[in-house]
């Protein structure tokens, strides 16, 4: 009994302390944290930029403050040099920076980038005497209707095609066909098909499709060509150059200088019975130090009170007269040089050539000589134009009654001189919506009143040509040289409408 008594007590102990247990609180939790968001991956370092090459920025510099002419001439030298290989367009880029290092390197010149006027004169040596070398001559194709450049020493062979001209070396490694097409009976989307088709023998290397005109390079086992077509309202006309993948180093340069002279209409442009001939040499030639006081040809000052764009080109020939193209000021009611509005004073029996007067009665300039006889065909000459910049010598020669110049809206009334710096006449006109061929003035003829009504409107108007220097040809001189004399005496002509 007493046995039992004891198991009882013990079974009512448990129970209590179990039931305590129960109603005693919970031992303390702390509270579960959400787990982190992983971390966001590290952001890679921004690289700084880098700064700015100063020597490029200073070539640039002393790149853009030439005028546009010799812009374009630096460039067209420095294809003959085989230092640059792209368009003559006179804008700046990474191109023309290293295509100026490149030849200053070769002439043990400091690879500055910029170009000092000796260094100018001597490129343009360079680049004439490689065009001279080759007789590259930019000439009217009647088959086709185009103009183009032809190396004509190197493409001795000149034979007809049915719509062009083939031109070919001795030993027929390079080629150049002309061709064209009928308005309607081809379109360039089958051109471009076809330039472009690939074969095992035949692989693109570049390839190029706008609206109006088409490239294609490529290459065979032994050979290389370029095609470039251009579309017009004639129709369809272009060139292809082939050659031997041996040559390439002498004729890459031949490629880009034929593609930059190539003007495929130039019937869009005035005077198109003129049959341009030559090639002429870079605009801004002239000597590395100018004497005296002389302004050095190849920086030309700028035109005094010019706000707006050249509506033509005055040549100052003293007593406040101005000198022009008749034709150049037909739609220009008001013209205005220097600012202030100009009288018309007379034009000659021809009706080719305008007198303006001024107030400012300036003394009498030293005229060139009138050169009496005739230019011969594809001679070279120098035009002398007003631009927004000041006044520009561009390279021409001589057409039939012509002068094929790339030259620059205001061009009208413009003198042309030959190499000695004679005067051969004053171009009559610019056109008013001129064809550009990628973004570029192409070579265009242009009509030229001749020296010899120059000479007389003169005569008639009491300017006394006695002044000038002697009719009697002088040694060739560089263009710039030739220009030299005249630029002080280029106006620009604005037109108030």
């Amino acid at each position: 009994m007493i046995q039992l008594a004891r198991l009882s007590a013990l079974g009512c102990l448990l129970s209590l302390a179990q039931a305590a247990q129960a109603q005693a609180p919970a031992p303390f939790q702390p509270p579960v944290r959400p787990p982190a968001p992983p971390l966001a991956k590290p952001k890679p370092p921004v690289s700084p930029r880098p700064a700015a090459d100063p020597a490029y920025a200073a070539s640039q510099a002393a790149f853009e403050a030439l005028p546009e002419a010799l812009r374009k001439a630096i460039q067209d030298s420095l294809v003959w040099t085989g230092d640059y290989n792209a368009v003559t367009a006179g804008t700046y880029g990474r191109r023309t920076y290293e295509g100026i290092v490149a030849w200053q390197k070769r002439q043990g010149l400091e690879p500055t980038g910029i170009l000092g006027a000796r260094d100018r004169t001597a490129l343009d040596a360079a680049g004439e005497a490689a065009r001279k070398a080759l007789r590259f001559t930019v000439q009217a194709d009647p088959a086709s209707g185009a103009v183009i450049g032809v190396p004509e020493k190197l493409l001795a062979k000149k034979s007809p095609l049915p719509r062009g001209t083939r031109w070919q070396s001795a030993d027929a490694r390079v080629t150049l066909d002309t061709t064209s097409y009928p308005a309607g009976s081809a379109d360039l989307d089958g051109l471009f098909e076809r330039a472009t088709a690939v074969t095992p023998e035949r692989k693109i290397t570049y390839k190029v499709k706008k609206p109006d005109f088409l490239v294609v390079t490529g290459e065979t086992p032994t050979g290389r060509f370029y095609i470039r077509h251009a579309a017009g309202a004639e129709g369809i006309r272009g060139f292809t150059m082939a050659y031997d993948k041996a040559l390439t180093a002498e004729v890459d340069r031949l490629v880009i200088a034929v593609a930059n002279s190539y003007l495929p209409f130039p019937e869009a442009t005035p005077a198109p019975e003129a049959k341009p001939v030559a090639a002429a040499p870079n605009p801004y030639a002239g000597s590395g130090k100018p004497a005296g006081n002389t302004a050095s040809p190849l920086a030309p000052p700028p035109l005094p009170g010019l706000t707006a764009p050249p509506a033509a080109t005055g040549f100052a020939i003293g007593n406040g007269r101005i000198l022009t193209s008749a034709a150049a000021l037909e739609h220009c009611t008001v013209p205005r040089v220097g600012g202030a509005a100009a009288r018309a004073a007379g034009r000659d029996a021809t009706g080719n050539l305008a007198l303006l007067e001024t107030d400012a009665r300036n003394p009498a300039a030293a005229l060139p000589a009138i050169r009496s006889e005739p230019v011969t065909s594809g001679e070279a000459l120098v035009v002398v134009g007003a631009e927004a910049k000041g006044a520009a010598v561009a390279p021409g020669s001589a057409g039939s009654g012509s002068v094929v110049a790339p030259l620059q809206p205001g061009a009208g009334g413009a003198p042309v001189l030959d190499r000695s710096g004679r005067l051969v006449g004053l171009v009559a006109r610019f056109a008013t919506a001129p064809r550009l061929i990628a973004g570029v003035m192409p070579p265009t003829s242009y009509a030229v009143v001749p020296g010899n009504v120059i000479a007389a409107f003169l005569a008639q108007a009491g300017v006394n040509t006695a002044k000038a220097a002697p009719n009697a040809a002088p040694a060739p001189a560089s263009l710039g040289a030739a220009a030299a004399p005249v630029l002080g005496s280029i106006v620009a002509i604005t037109c108030a409408r």
